[in-house]
């Protein structure tokens, strides 16, 4: 291990989350794959561990670039937790994408989406390799995975999460974020939450907000929701905040397309409920002119909305949950 000019930050190649000192708050820069010029590409890792052993969560965000509130959630978690009062351990990476953030962008460097290859290929593409590193030195390890999102450029969401709710203990991990909706999606999406899935790691994606701003109430809601998942697994003797509202829960979702070009404006806000029917956009020309109006295809909830007005044939208009009438 080096230790760099901060003086308190490892740099390492490898990390064993067993083996981190207990009782504090450690901070690495965890090697993941060397760029074009053979200079190392370093991980953020927060790890704060209990003086009792216990399982292992893991809270990840910015997978996505350009997907930034999850960022300050896993900063201010660290700055909150009382160490004295934790049982087992808390890996934080606030920037699993740092190719992408650095540029700005959502994708990864050759084009791909990152969250659609996991777990990768430890001997394929650029985006491949890095993605497998991801798997093979940290999420392996875990034993909880809170992976943390934002809407893409574009696009504007509820503070929702995807989980499968058929699953008692991934249930209650959703239904502990307070979000405002909750997505019935079994992980089977090459997604990071998928890749833990099928490593048998209780997974939940957290949808916070808007891509490429910090948005203070999503980041408190999403620290929130955290807290309550620490305290009802016995991590933490914190108590469970109760949602001052009923959360939607949504059987399935799924996007509504545009046919055909133009300037699009979409109507009802996200969380708004939407009847069959009910016009949900206008699509116009470039002289003002209407084109279309596009109808709601049954009843629903807005979970997500295009808000860019340049809309190309086949373009997002939006994200509908179909809510299920009873609770799983």
């Amino acid at each position: 291990m080096k230790t760099n000019t901060d003086g308190d930050i490892q740099i390492v190649k490898t990390l064993n989350f067993k083996k981190v000192p207990k009782g504090k708050i450690s901070r690495y820069w965890l090697e993941i794959v060397k760029d074009g010029m053979g200079v190392p590409v370093h991980l953020p890792v927060i790890i704060a561990r209990g003086k009792l052993d216990g399982k292992i969560v893991g809270l990840t965000a910015a997978v996505h670039g350009n997907e930034l509130n999850g960022i300050p959630v896993i900063q201010r978690f660290f700055k909150e937790i009382d160490i004295k009062d934790l049982k087992g351990t808390i890996v934080g990476i606030p920037i699993v994408n740092v190719p992408s953030f650095l540029r700005k962008k959502r994708r990864f460097l050759d084009g791909t989406d990152l969250n659609h290859i996991m777990p990768g290929k430890p001997n394929g593409s650029v985006s491949q390799i890095y993605a497998w590193r991801i798997v093979d030195k940290i999420i392996k390890q875990i034993d909880f995975l809170l992976d943390l999102h934002t809407a893409s450029n574009g696009r504007v969401n509820s503070y929702y999460i995807r989980a499968d709710m058929s699953d008692e203990i991934v249930r209650k991990m959703a239904l502990l974020q307070n979000a405002q909706i909750i997505v019935h999606n079994p992980p089977n999406d090459g997604t990071l939450r998928g890749t833990a899935d099928e490593l048998d790691i209780p997974a939940i994606t957290l949808e916070v907000g808007n891509p490429n701003l910090f948005q203070k109430g999503m980041i408190r809601d999403g620290l929130t929701g955290i807290h309550n998942f620490l305290g009802h697994f016995k991590f933490t003797d914190s108590e469970v905040e109760e949602h001052s509202s009923e959360t939607v829960i949504c059987k399935k979702s799924y996007w509504v397309y545009t046919d055909t070009g133009g300037l699009l404006t979409v109507h009802p806000d996200v969380t708004q409920i939407v009847k069959k029917g009910e016009t949900i956009a206008t699509l116009r020309n470039v002289f003002g002119d209407i084109v279309k109006e596009y109808l709601a295809p049954e009843d629903g909830i807005v979970i997500g909305k295009s808000v860019s007005p340049v809309n190309q044939a086949g373009g997002r208009i939006l994200h509908l949950g179909v809510i299920k009438k009873q609770l799983y």
